[in-house]
């Protein structure tokens, strides 16, 4: 039936035999009444309800002029219909001579969908030109110079304003309610803040202050940017932050504020985006802490005895208070001959087997070819209020779920570590801090240890040591270990192979109350100050017991011992010393303490607002700088100074004759106190 309607429709297209005469009801053929088409469709018929149909010659049409040709009276262009599309299968002609609008021609009529020009039509003339009748050719029109385009500034597209709720994340870090009334308190006190500094501002200074919504956009950034950057530890860095907002004076929201408008105006300066990570970093966290103890360097060094760490009852997070016997000694060298040098990969748990001196077929220092790990250490994520199942453990390094992939980094070797304090003194034993007169009584000192892995385990192959509190550096040098080298660990470490290739023999000389300074040394300083670029070249002694005495030169057992993590480097070094002040226990972890810590990079962030760790290279990590490191936990130790006599001094303590007096009591004369049992030879 469709089919014969379009048959019959057809018809239409030839014209009734009878003409207008035909009297015949629902005449098949065409009739002049079925020319005349409504407006908006073409003259053809070719395109009707149905859809598209075949097109007629246009010189079939009583009355239709030729093609190419223009009508004696040309209509005005505002008057023109759109010209019906060809079929489908009618190949479309390629326009030619088709000029692009100028700014002074009028637009051209809009068309329905899917029409075109034919190539083979003229161009119609424009209203302020007249075309001559009886034309056959194409007048073309005039070209127009193209009129100037003014280039329009762009905008910054305005900001919403938004309400105070903490905004959605993906993968948020705890609850909503906690966030929202995490985000209302740091409001607050930020709100605190700007309404002060608006109070007293001057002139100059108004630009400092924000509108109340500024102060919601400040608040909502603070909080997702550290509801991202460290989920895992959320609620405690956003708890410490507000109460450091709490503490703050409008002086130092000031600073703050100056400090963050130097960094917008940096930005947006052409060729400025050349921060520094390190830079980048203080400028997010704002001006680092000013520590003031309200002591001099040598009451602070007195002080010190109120922060000492005992280390008796930790042995077992690795401390070792006593040195291994010497049957424990003899049973670790039996048993690693009997193990015939098979160990457990640190990094991917894969047995393998390491050979001192090398494998004599091939050369070979380890077995089991390349290891595929995770570098970043497994943790588990804060649980979220009201989900009672505990979220999967994950890799801080790529946020994987553990057991779900073999690891995001590839070494050459596997590396292995023992914390066995007996197998540890196999290889060198552990020695008592020794008595040293020549140590001044009021020196405190910093130290950092960096190690690296080899057939041995993981050696020292790097000391630092700064005295406190002034930072001041005392020794540095790279160490030369045992074993052949594995892997140097240069990621955290920060020691790489062209570092020690480059390090200058350690002459032999001993070091004096001012360290190992000398005039190299000032030069080497010098030149990096010209060029903070340029990698400092160090100096190498050949064993790690050379190292031990160079320390050993500089302390003695009186002498607090100032680091992070010090049972590490204590054991690396193989050094047991009483007067110790280790800033993992100064700043317990908020489960419980050991054997959660916190890094020292993040506390320097949450506790000083300061950024370590970060330096880049051509977007390289560099590795840790034990002197940074040591200078670093020297700071959180001042500032555990400062609180602590901010809370003695509420307890009734004061300073007579530069001594400590306890409330109602004697000055404490801690030079007199036993820091350890006896000082005779070393163990």
């Amino acid at each position: 039936m469709d089919a014969m309607d379009a048959v019959l429709r057809n018809f239409k297209l030839i014209p009734c035999p009878e003409g207008d005469g035909c009297s015949k009801r629902d005449c098949q053929w065409q009739h002049s009444w079925d020319i005349k088409s409504p407006p908006g469709l073409a003259h053809d018929g070719s395109q009707d309800e149905d859809g598209p149909r075949k097109r007629r010659k246009l010189s079939s049409e009583p009355g239709s002029a030729p093609v190419g040709s223009l009508s004696t009276h040309p209509e005005p262009s505002s008057a023109l219909r759109p010209v019906s599309p060809p079929p489908l299968k009618r190949k479309l002609p390629q326009p030619t001579n088709i000029t692009a609008p100028t700014a002074s021609s009028p637009k051209p009529p809009p068309s329905s969908a899917g029409s075109f020009t034919p190539a083979s039509e003229p161009v119609r003339a424009t209203t302020s030109q007249h075309v001559a009748p009886h034309q056959n050719t194409p007048v073309k029109a005039a070209p127009a110079k193209p009129s100037p385009v003014k280039a329009t500034p762009v905008r910054a597209t305005p900001r919403k304003p938004e309400a105070l709720n903490p905004r959605h994340l993906k993968s948020a870090p705890t609850g909503h309610d906690f966030r929202y009334k995490a985000l209302k308190l740091l409001h607050e006190q930020f709100q605190r803040l700007n309404n002060e500094l608006k109070r007293d501002a001057k002139e100059d200074e108004e630009k400092l202050v924000l509108s109340d919504q500024e102060v919601i956009w400040l608040a909502l950034d603070e909080e997702q940017r550290m509801a991202t950057d460290k989920p895992s530890i959320y609620q405690n860095v956003i708890k410490n932050r507000i109460m450091a907002y709490k503490r703050m004076t409008p002086a130092q929201w000031k600073t703050e504020r100056e400090a963050e408008l130097k960094k917008k105006s940096a930005t947006a300066t052409p060729g400025s985006n050349t921060l520094s990570s390190k830079n980048l970093a203080k400028a997010v966290m704002g001006p680092p802490k000013d520590v003031q103890t309200g002591l001099t360097p040598e009451q602070e060094v007195e002080f010190l005895a109120h922060l000492y760490t005992p280390i008796d009852h930790l042995s077992e997070f690795n401390y070792v208070p006593t040195a291994p016997s010497d049957e424990d000694i003899a049973r670790a060298r039996e048993g690693d001959e009997a193990s015939g040098g098979w160990e457990v990969c640190d990094r991917c748990a894969t047995r393998f087997q390491v050979f001192p001196g090398r494998r004599e077929e091939d050369g070979a220092l380890a077995s089991g070819g390349k290891c595929v790990h995770h570098p970043g250490r497994a943790y588990f994520p804060d649980r979220t209020p009201g989900v009672f199942n505990r979220p999967a453990k994950r890799y801080r390094c790529c946020q994987e779920v553990v057991g779900e992939s073999p690891g995001c980094a590839a070494s050459d070797t596997h590396v292995f570590k023992t914390t066995s304090p007996a197998r540890l003194a196999a290889l060198i034993p552990f020695v008592r801090t020794p008595p040293n007169p020549s140590v001044p009584k009021d020196r405190a000192v910093c130290f950092d240890c960096e190690m690296g892995y080899t057939v041995y385990g993981l050696e020292l192959i790097r000391i630092t040591a700064t005295s406190w509190p002034d930072g001041k550096e005392l020794l540095d040098v790279l160490v030369q270990p045992l074993g052949e080298i594995l892997d140097l660990n240069s990621r955290y470490s920060g020691v790489w192979p062209e570092d020690i290739v480059n390090a200058e023999p350690w002459s032999g000389e001993t070091l004096g109350s001012e360290g190992q300074k000398d005039k190299t040394q000032e030069e080497r300083e010098a030149s990096k100050d010209a060029d903070p670029t340029e990698r400092k070249r160090m100096r190498i002694v050949p064993s790690p017991v050379v190292a031990r005495d160079l320390l050993f030169s500089l302390i003695s057992p009186t002498t607090p011992l100032i680091g992070h993590g010090l049972e590490n480097d204590l054991n690396a070094v193989r050094i047991i010393h009483p007067t110790v002040i280790d800033t993992i226990l100064l700043y317990p972890h908020h489960k419980g303490g050991l054997p959660m810590r916190y890094g020292l990079k993040m506390l320097m962030e949450t506790q000083l607002n300061k950024a370590i760790q970060v330096e880049e290279t051509d977007g390289k990590a560099m590795g840790h700088d034990s002197a940074e490191d040591a200078r670093a936990a020297g700071e959180l130790v001042r500032l555990k100074v400062q609180e602590k006599w901010s809370t003695m001094k509420r307890e009734g303590w004061r300073i007579v004759d530069g001594k400590f007096v306890a409330p109602g009591g004697e000055s404490r004369d801690s030079s007199e106190e036993k820091v350890v049992e006896e000082e005779g030879t070393p163990a």
